[in-house]
């Protein structure tokens, strides 16, 4: 029955709500001490305060002792490419000694080389490694993530991504959201037609991934050298007519107007966004499209970071944390890192951060009524950290300090 009770938290950190947060909302952890969570068929029944008496029988429950421990709701991670085939260990080296992104996608690398070896692979090998994948996210105190294709950027590949998808969703203990990216680089068979690919994926991709309902959302890399602004409008205009929330990678080597395009077109979230101009970025605020931000990969590409505190205090923006783990630019998932990237670097507070990668993420996948915080009627998807803090988060740099991870109410990682 997924029945559990965790006792005596030094810290119960709520991230209390049903929608995304902005502004100084971020700050506002809604932190209970000494606090008890209640988890009953897997769905979070009661959020007690000390002296506040267990109406359950605990004989009908496992018990966690959170003495000196602060419990968190799991994290949500909502922009992953976590499901490929192949490595780019070389191209990394590259990188290191001057060699753009673009430069390398420009010669045959990049999105497109991870193609080739998606294409290779067999649905079986995609699963597994898929799994390992998921496994160390988890132990990092992930449990929902947004994974997308794109690795194919044909037909029966991004089917494939996609059907890998489902069928970890229904072995793993971890939920994932899939995001359909048929439109994620130009492959070698279509370069020259770009408008083309773009008529291929309207036409034929889309009704089949409807079809089969193997996807929420549609993406679209709108970048300079890959799809430009028009063809990104025509694609996701097309997407929302089969019914699929829409969201983007914007502006993340060139400024294109990206963000204004999220804004006009009403997406679910904006991704990346380090290139983007006031303008669009006041203009998502005002259309509400998360501003999710990924810092391992502007740490990994050695570029600026999204201006994140900016957006935060100026714009009133609700802005999502990602790990963004693909096998090029962001080749981690690593949530010590990302916590500590977002505080030192990016400036947002402890607090901002919690609140970026739980509540506000889960906004970012359309999820922030289900999950995302420990509030009555949600998912019973927590985090117990081996310390009594949530600020212990970003300043033990580097470190994991998830001890343990229950999903839906059960125990799936423990270090004890």
């Amino acid at each position: 029955m997924n029945n559990l009770i965790v006792k005596n938290a030094a810290q119960v950190v709520t991230c209390s709500g049903f929608e995304g947060k902005r502004g100084r909302e971020m700050s506002d952890l809604q932190v209970i001490k000494g606090g008890t969570v209640i988890v009953t068929g897997g769905i979070i029944s009661h959020v007690l305060h000390p002296g506040e008496g267990i109406p359950v029988s605990e004989r009908d429950y496992t018990l966690i002792d959170a003495s000196g421990k602060a419990l968190l709701p799991g994290f949500v991670d909502p922009h992953t490419h976590f499901v490929f085939g192949g490595y780019r260990e070389e191209e990394f080296s590259w990188r290191m000694r001057g060699d753009s992104y673009m430069d390398i996608m420009n010669r045959g690398g990049g999105i497109v080389n991870t193609a080739r070896a998606t294409r290779e692979a067999t649905e079986e090998e995609l699963i597994e490694s898929g799994r390992q994948r998921l496994d160390a996210m988890m132990r990092l105190g992930i449990t929902t993530v947004e994974g997308k294709s794109g690795y194919g950027l044909d037909r029966d590949t991004e089917l494939k991504q996609l059907r890998v998808m489902r069928r970890l969703n229904e072995t793993h203990p971890m939920d994932i959201i899939p995001t359909f990216m048929g439109a994620h680089a130009i492959p070698e068979e279509w370069k020259g037609k770009e408008d083309e690919f773009i008529d291929f994926n309207i036409r034929e991709m889309f009704p089949l991934v409807a079809g089969e309902k193997l996807a929420e959302a549609v993406d679209i890399f709108c970048e300079k050298g890959v799809f430009s602004v028009e063809q990104s409008r025509r694609y996701l205009a097309a997407a929302r007519e089969h019914g699929f929330l829409l969201k983007m990678h914007a502006d993340e080597i060139v400024p294109m107007g990206g963000a204004e395009l999220a804004a006009e077109l009403r997406c679910l979230s904006a991704d990346h966004l380090l290139q983007a101009s006031d303008e669009g970025i006041r203009a998502m605020a005002e259309a509400d499209v998360v501003a999710t931000l990924l810092p391992l990969t502007a740490f990994s590409l050695r570029e600026k970071y999204a201006r994140g505190r900016e957006m935060i205090d100026t714009d009133c923006m609700v802005v999502a944390l990602a790990t963004d783990l693909n096998p090029g630019s962001s080749f981690t998932a690593s949530v010590p890192l990302l916590f500590a990237i977002a505080c030192i670097y990016m400036q947002l507070s402890p607090e901002e951060a919690v609140t970026a990668f739980t509540i506000n993420s889960a906004a970012a996948i359309n999820r922030a009524d289900y999950i995302g915080s420990i509030d009555v009627g949600k998912q019973g998807d927590l985090i117990l950290l081996q310390f009594p803090s949530y600020k212990f988060l970003p300043y033990h740099v580097g470190m994991n300090i998830v001890e343990t991870v229950i999903k839906r109410g059960e125990i799936v990682f423990s270090m004890c």
